[in-house]
């Protein structure tokens, strides 16, 4: 089995490289770090156990890649326009689509353009960046909550998302079954609205902002509207979960969320899918997330300026 990823950054690097450390065959697609990576191979320090990868398959065009089994997208949401040129190379008719991506709207984009292709997602709980060319630092936690996409929200457990599992057994990361993705993504968003958000416009880690009582109370507040939210968009979110992810998130290691990094390193932030769709999801079903909205103009203040 031949397996595509497509964006090896610090979700694609870890994930892609724990596969092709066990031996699968993997076919990195990558960018910035394609010349550094082709000589050196891939390095990946992590908590499951530091491991080099000295020749890895390396490209720098999906054209010149072998048409793969699955595909990995671990681009960030921003790209996702750019997606279309290199699954087309890519694809093949059983071909299953892996997205491991944030926010809303991402699955929906791609099922418009591949309706005939097996559409999967994997939501990350994983503290790791990219330290450096082909160089992926894994700090923390890994596991990966798998679903498949269905216009009418509620899949099940597929044959096509055990056969995911297989492919991720023996490398370390445990893969837990969503029967409803959109749930999920709702459920991960709890976190990833206020946190990602705030340590972008307070300039702190997980524990700069956990430690600060006016900053915990507002991550509170944050997660508290985005389950509302949720709840108002037809899922069940319990209002205890706030709790349930802050105090998971006490006993992380300390981390930079991905905006943060996105954003130090002069990125486009993941606007659109993590702030801009909820709130437009939610105010279709009559719910107005009036404080995520302000975090998400602060937020596009912040972009446009990093951008100049």
């Amino acid at each position: 089995m031949k397996i595509a990823v497509v964006g090896v950054g610090a979700i694609g690097g870890i994930y892609g490289g724990l596969l092709a450390h066990i031996g699968h065959d993997v076919h990195f697609l990558l960018h910035s770090d394609f010349e550094h990576v082709q000589r050196n191979g891939l390095r990946v320090d992590s908590v499951l156990g530091d491991f080099q990868l000295p020749k890895v398959n390396a490209y720098q065009h999906a054209a010149d890649m072998p048409q793969c089994d699955v595909i990995i997208v671990a681009l960030k949401t921003t790209a996702n326009m750019q997606l279309a040129p290199i699954l087309d190379v890519l694809l093949k008719p059983e071909t299953t689509l892996l997205l491991l991506q944030n926010g809303l709207g991402a699955e929906e984009f791609l099922a418009q353009h591949y309706p005939d292709t097996s559409l999967l997602s994997g939501l990350c709980f994983i503290c790791c960046s990219k330290i450096g060319p082909g160089h992926i630092l894994h700090l923390d936690q890994g596991a990966i909550r798998l679903g498949e996409y269905s216009p009418q929200q509620e899949a099940g457990i597929t044959p096509k998302m055990r056969a995911i599992a297989e492919l991720f057994a023996n490398t370390g990361i445990s893969i837990h079954f969503t029967p409803n993705l959109l749930q999920a993504r709702w459920e991960k968003l709890v976190w990833n609205i206020p946190f990602n958000g705030l340590s972008v416009i307070l300039q702190q880690s997980t524990q700069g902002l956990l430690t600060d009582r006016h900053c915990r109370d507002l991550l509170v507040e944050l997660m508290e509207e985005v389950i509302e939210a949720a709840n108002h968009c037809g899922f069940t979110i319990q209002a205890h979960y706030a709790h349930v992810l802050l105090h998971a998130t006490d006993k992380m290691a300390d981390y930079q969320p991905s905006m943060l990094l996105d954003y130090q390193n002069k990125r486009p932030l993941e606007l659109e899918s993590i702030y801009w769709e909820p709130i437009r999801t939610a105010a279709e079903r009559g719910f107005n997330m009036s404080k995520t909205r302000v975090i998400a103009q602060q937020l596009a203040f912040l972009d446009q300026q990093n951008k100049q």
